[in-house]
């Protein structure tokens, strides 16, 4: 009988355990979920060691992943007493294309998410039009685009925007933005700090790599080289390490950011913004809006937390166009931290997906 293609990410060493066994063995094990870090704990009790570093490590000494995190606790909340707050909205608009939230919590695009359940990103993509939000599409999903669409069509609400990477072969670029298009994806999120891949030391020392039976879903076919995930290569470290160094375009520059405005008639964000003359750039260039990110502290180790510098990237920004940021974002009282910490009484959030 042919395993589930997720279940390798659910072994348990010694013994391989279906994704169905392990979660049926562990039910009485787990407490009721309450908050992220529940839900964390409650997946690093299902994942191998090759999926949990994957998820949750950053790069080198992880000193920014514990800064992203360590930014929203020095901040404190001082509430004001006796308004009335009987009827309160959390809807938000955008400032994209026109389009609107539930609440100012959308789901950031991270790849691999067959790599969690077997459903995939068609289940993050489900939640996510359930509860009226943004769910953001990764290039290095195993779901492909059209799939997700479909898994959302029937239910009707929340937006869906696709992350890209832009490849050395210009020609796939326009091959997955044409998808995009033509499935309904409504915003392109242009990812900026990703010419190399950081150096994320767990997956090296585990060569990570996906479990055999996934395959990426959107760069798919001759342009990609799936063995740089599902085998270790003769190169060794991370398979995904490898093939970003063999995929994509590490020259880009703001000109190949102008094309691919040129390109689309989709609003085109762009993701991985620390440092305001970047953000004042992006905007002459036409950007639809900035998403103040370090990768969620897998690129650049000792890069600031993103809070930290938000105050700044938006005073550059100016109103022109819709801040955004991840990395860091635990509790709705970090939402809370962001929308009214800096002085902007508008701004979307960008939450960490936690499978």
């Amino acid at each position: 009988q042919r395993e589930e293609p997720c279940a390798a990410a659910f072994r348990q060493e010694p013994r391989p355990v279906s994704y169905m066994e392990a979660r049926t063995e562990r039910t009485a094990e787990r407490r009721p979920l309450v908050c992220i870090a529940d839900y964390q704990a409650a997946a690093e009790q299902l994942w191998n060691r090759n999926a949990r570093d994957y998820y949750a490590s950053g790069a080198e000494d992880e000193i920014t992943l514990r800064s992203n995190v360590e930014a929203f606790r020095r901040r404190v909340i001082v509430p004001r007493c006796l308004v009335n707050v009987s009827t309160v909205s959390t809807v938000v608009a955008l400032g994209v294309g026109g389009q609107k939230a539930s609440m100012p919590v959308l789901v950031a695009p991270t790849a691999f998410h067959r790599m969690a359940h077997r459903d995939g990103e068609c289940a993050t993509a489900r939640a996510c039009a359930r509860c009226d939000t943004i769910y953001t599409h990764s290039s290095l999903a195993t779901t492909s685009l059209a799939e997700t669409a479909t898994a959302t069509s029937a239910i009707g609400t929340g937006a869906r925007w696709f992350q890209l990477y832009v490849t050395r072969n210009r020609s796939e670029v326009v091959r997955v933005v044409r998808e995009a298009e033509r499935t309904g994806y409504t915003a392109l999120v242009l990812t900026v700090d990703t010419p190399i891949l950081g150096r994320r030391e767990n997956d090296i020392r585990r060569r990570f790599r996906l479990p055999e039976g996934l395959q990426l879903g959107v760069l798919s076919g001759d342009e990609v080289e799936q063995t740089a995930y599902c085998s270790n290569t003769s190169r060794g470290g991370s398979g995904l390490a490898n093939f970003v160094s063999s995929r994509i375009d590490a020259s880009l520059t703001w000109s190949d950011f102008e094309w691919l405005r040129e390109l689309t008639h989709l609003p085109v964000l762009v993701k991985g913004v620390l440092h305001p003359d970047d953000a004042e750039q992006a905007v002459r260039c036409g950007a639809a809006g900035i998403i103040v990110s370090n990768h969620g502290a897998r690129q650049l180790d000792t890069a600031p937390a993103t809070l930290d510098v938000l105050e700044e990237i938006t005073a550059a920004v100016h109103g022109r166009v819709p801040v955004f940021i991840d990395g860091g974002i635990r509790r709705g009282t970090d939402v809370i931290k962001v929308r009214h910490g800096v002085g902007i009484s508008e701004r979307a959030i960008f939450c960490p997906t936690w499978g």
